[in-house]
C-alpha cells in the first residue's frame, strides 16, 4: 500500500533576510519528491500573519509548514504549531539563522529542500518569556536593547547587526538584576543576560555552546561588565565556541527563571524586541514543537571560514566605531576648550 501524500505549506516572508525568495521557490517544482509531497505556497502580508497562516494550517491537518524567512518567521510559525501533529520545516534566508544553525540545517537552499524531502522528524523544547513563546534565545540588556536598534535600523544583514552592536556597545550601561530559580536567589550586574534553548544567536554567534534543544533546560549566560581590551576576546570567543571559558561570564541551568530589574523596558525573543515591566519570567517547556531535521546532519568545514571571516569584519567594525568614539569624544572637548578661550 502507497504511502499517503503528505501535505506542504511554504510560508514565504518577503522582506526577511537578504537574499531573494523567488530563486528558492522556482527551485520547488524540481526538488520536492512530488510522489511524497502536495504543496502550495502562501505570502506573509504583515506583522503577525505567518502566527495566523500556520494556525489554519494545523487545524486542517497539513503535515509541514515551511518557513521561508529568518528567525521572526518561524518563531510566528512555530507559536501556532507547538503541541499539534504539524511538523515544522525551515529553509533558512533570514539575518541570523539561529535556530536552523543549531539543526543543522543546511544554509543552501537547493541542500534544504533534500532535508524536507528526507521527512526525518525530531521534538524539540521551547521556551516562554512573560507568555510569549521563543524557540532559539531570549534576553534582557544589550543584547535586547540592539535588537529594537537593529528593528528601527531599516536594512538587514550581519555587518548592519555588527555595526549596530559595536556602536552601542561602548556607551551601554550595565543594569544591576536579581535573578530568582528553582536552586535559589543571586544579585549580578551585567551588561546582558541571555537564555539559550538554542546555542546561538544566530550567524554563529554561541552565546550559550552548551546549549540542547531536548534537555528540558535554559542555559543562562550572564555577561558582567567588561572594558574595551576585553572585546577581542569575547568576540573570538563568541564566534569559537568557547565564550563560556571566558572570566567575565557566569552560566547556570534552570528550568524556570525570574528577572527583576528596577523599571520595565525591552527584552528579545529570537531576536525580535519587546517591552515588558521590570519582572521578566522565563521557562522551559519539554518535547512541544515538531521539527524537519537532518538524517544525518553534516560537519560543514566552511563554517571554520565563515567565523574567522565573521570575526574579522567584528574587528574591523570595532576598531572603527572605537576610532569613531574617541574622534567625537575629541570634538566635545575641543569644542568646550574653544569656548572657554
Amino acid at each position: 500500500m502507497n504511502e499517503r501524500m503528505k501535505k506542504i505549506k511554504f510560508v514565504v516572508n518577503p522582506i526577511s533576510g537578504t537574499q531573494s525568495k523567488e530563486l528558492i521557490l522556482n527551485l520547488l517544482d524540481g526538488k520536492i519528491d512530488k510522489a511524497r509531497y502536495s504543496w502550495e505556497v502562501v505570502y506573509t502580508e504583515r506583522a503577525g500573519h505567518a502566527v495566523e497562516i500556520a494556525a489554519k494550517a494545523a487545524e486542517e491537518k497539513t503535515d509541514i509548514v515551511v518557513a521561508i524567512g529568518g528567525d521572526g518567521t518561524i518563531n510566528e510559525i512555530a507559536r501556532s504549531l507547538v503541541h499539534t501533529d504539524t511538523a515544522l520545516g525551515i529553509i533558512p534566508c533570514g539575518s541570523g539563522n539561529g535556530l536552523a544553525r543549531h539543526l543543522h540545517i543546511p544554509m543552501e537552499p537547493k541542500r534544504a529542500l533534500e532535508v524536507l524531502n528526507e521527512g526525518c522528524m525530531d521534538v524539540i523544547d521551547y521556551g516562554k518569556i512573560n507568555g510569549t513563546d521563543f524557540f532559539c534565545t531570549c534576553g534582557v540588556g544589550f543584547d535586547a536593547f540592539v535588537s529594537l536598534k537593529f528593528a528601527l535600523a531599516g536594512k538587514r544583514g550581519l555587518l548592519t547587526y555588527l555595526e549596530k552592536t559595536l556602536q552601542e556597545s561602548l556607551k551601554y550601561e550595565p543594569e544591576t538584576y536579581e535573578l530568582e530559580t528553582e536552586n535559589g536567589v543571586s544579585k549580578y550586574k551585567a551588561f546582558l543576560i541571555a537564555c539559550g534553548n538554542a546555542s546561538q544567536y544566530g550567524n554563529n554567534a554561541y552565546i550559550a555552546p552548551q546549549a540542547t534543544l531536548t534537555d528540558g533546560l535554559l542555559d543562562v549566560t550572564i555577561l558582567e561588565p567588561f572594558t574595551v581590551l576585553d572585546v577581542p576576546s569575547l568576540a573570538f570567543q563568541l564566534f569559537n565556541k568557547t565564550i563560556d571559558q571566558n572570566s567575565r561570564i557566569k552560566t547556570f541551568r534552570c528550568k524556570q527563571l525570574c528577572i527583576r530589574r528596577t523599571t520595565p523596558g525591552v527584552v528579545h525573543f529570537d531576536g525580535d524586541p519587546m517591552e515588558t515591566d521590570a519582572n521578566i519570567n522565563i521557562q522551559l517547556i519539554q518535547g512541544g514543537l515538531r521539527v524537519v531535521v537532518p538524517r544525518a546532519p553534516e560537519k560543514d568545514a566552511a563554517n571554520v571560514l565563515q567565523r574567522a571571516q565573521e570575526y574579522m569584519n567584528g574587528i574591523k567594525l570595532m576598531n572603527e566605531a572605537i576610532v569613531d568614539n574617541i574622534t567625537d569624544k575629541n570634538k566635545k572637548i575641543l569644542k568646550k576648550l574653544t569656548k572657554k578661550v
